[in-house]
């Protein structure tokens, strides 16, 4: 991996005594998806706000391209940014075009600015002779991501961009930003929304009162807080589970009622299992392993109240790390049941 297009060492900002960021370090690389995922006055907002130099940090540093966003070289920073706030400011009495057309003079990118390609990319062509205040909440959203990306920046910083919009315009959102990491752009979003970043984010960074509880690849976070494999078990006769307890391989078991939760050592145990079990003549209704949501591991990390410094430290996160897959699970499972 090459250098970072933003890192974050020890950033500390505060607003009239009240810390928004207390030594908040993580790394953005290129061409990748980072989400900021955190309750509101997680400081996610302060945190995108200090990437552009919009915000100073009262300590620690930032540099986005290698530059000091808040110092000499802070013009050329926000020139190869692409910022969509919360709440986008649009002109609502003049049209699309106009916004658009209005953003492009700005940038200075003259006559051939992709006024129409930018539009049609995110699907509002038809109604950029409309006046903005007519458009409904999703064609706001999309009129600023146009306007975000009309002068083709290497990094977009989104904060909430779904909030407030139907089911069918968040997924078409969410799906154009996985568009533009795949073309190679650096996008980083902040969200209180689990399901948002789940499939989307290559780096997740959970933030809490300002600091950085837990960040990484989504499945690498999960391997360091489950290292071991689980797989959940169900037969007819539901006692006829508990035989799996004591099985070579089998670190852990549990079963309330319901279907068996295991712990394995390896997934390559399974096989075994299933066949000690049918051979005792338990009829098995499911084996299914189970993949951690990213929702588990992140009520796993704020159940813990800290996260581990090294990876090999992921056993402080274990009770609670057991609860949030054991409750995901359950879940899972009366889910199945209802259908």
């Amino acid at each position: 991996m090459g250098d970072p297009v933003v890192e974050l060492r020890s950033v500390h900002r505060a607003f009239k005594g009240v810390v928004a960021l207390e030594d908040l370090s993580f790394a953005v690389q290129a061409g990748t998806v980072t989400v900021l995922l955190g309750p509101n006055g997680a400081g996610k907002t302060t945190a995108a706000r200090v990437i552009t130099g919009a915000l100073r940090c009262d300590g620690g540093s930032v540099r986005t391209f290698g530059l000091d966003p808040a110092g000499p070289d802070g013009t050329d920073v926000r020139r190869r940014c692409g910022v969509v706030a919360a709440k986008p400011a649009l002109y609502d009495r003049l049209s699309g075009r106009d916004n658009l057309v209005y953003a492009a003079r700005l940038y200075r990118l003259g006559p051939r600015a992709p006024v129409e390609a930018s539009a049609a990319r995110f699907g509002i062509a038809d109604a950029l002779d409309l006046r903005v205040g007519g458009y409904s909440t999703g064609m706001k959203t999309r009129l600023a991501l146009a306007r975000a990306v009309l002068h083709d920046p290497e990094l977009l910083l989104l904060d909430e961009p779904t909030s407030g919009l139907d089911p069918e315009s968040s997924h078409a959102v969410l799906a154009l930003i996985d568009d533009m990491a795949a073309g190679g752009k650096t996008v980083v979003m902040c969200t209180h929304l689990l399901l948002e970043a789940e499939g989307l984010a290559d780096q997740v960074v959970m933030l809490e009162g300002g600091r950085n509880l837990l960040s990484g690849p989504p499945d690498d976070l999960v391997r360091r807080i489950w290292p071991e494999p689980t797989v959940v078990f169900d037969a007819e006769d539901r006692a006829a589970l508990d035989g799996l307890a004591g099985l070579p391989g089998v670190t852990g078991y549990s079963r309330d009622g319901g279907a068996a939760v295991v712990t394995v050592e390896d997934l390559a145990r399974v096989p075994d299992l299933v066949a000690s079990l049918a051979a005792a003549g338990a009829r098995l209704t499911k084996v299914a392993p189970h993949e951690p949501t990213l929702e588990e591991l992140y009520f796993a990390v704020r159940n813990a109240g800290a996260a581990p410094s090294a990876p090999g430290a992921g056993s402080r996160f274990a009770g609670a790390a057991a609860a949030a897959a054991a409750a995901g699970m359950a879940a899972s499972s009366e889910d199945e049941a209802a259908r």
